[in-house]
């Protein structure tokens, strides 16, 4: 089902407001290998990377709530 623009528009500005972002960089190669890992643990690239730095860091990593509704 395709995404009409207006929900585009309103998922960018939520990830704007929620998120911050970070480059990330790989030898050549490498993100290929390391994506194919993280879906082997059912994990996308993202997830994977978090996941590593939150059991690295534990409680030292604030997380914050997520909002119901």
């Amino acid at each position: 089902m395709a995404q009409s623009e207006a929900h585009k528009r309103a998922v960018m500005k939520y990830n704007e407001k929620a998120y911050d972002r970070a480059e990330v960089k790989f030898y050549k190669g490498q993100k290929e290998q390391i994506t194919a890992y993280a879906a082997s643990k059912g994990l996308s690239l993202n997830g994977y990377i978090n996941k590593l730095i939150a059991d690295d860091m534990g409680e030292a990593l604030t997380v914050p709530e997520k909002k119901q509704g």
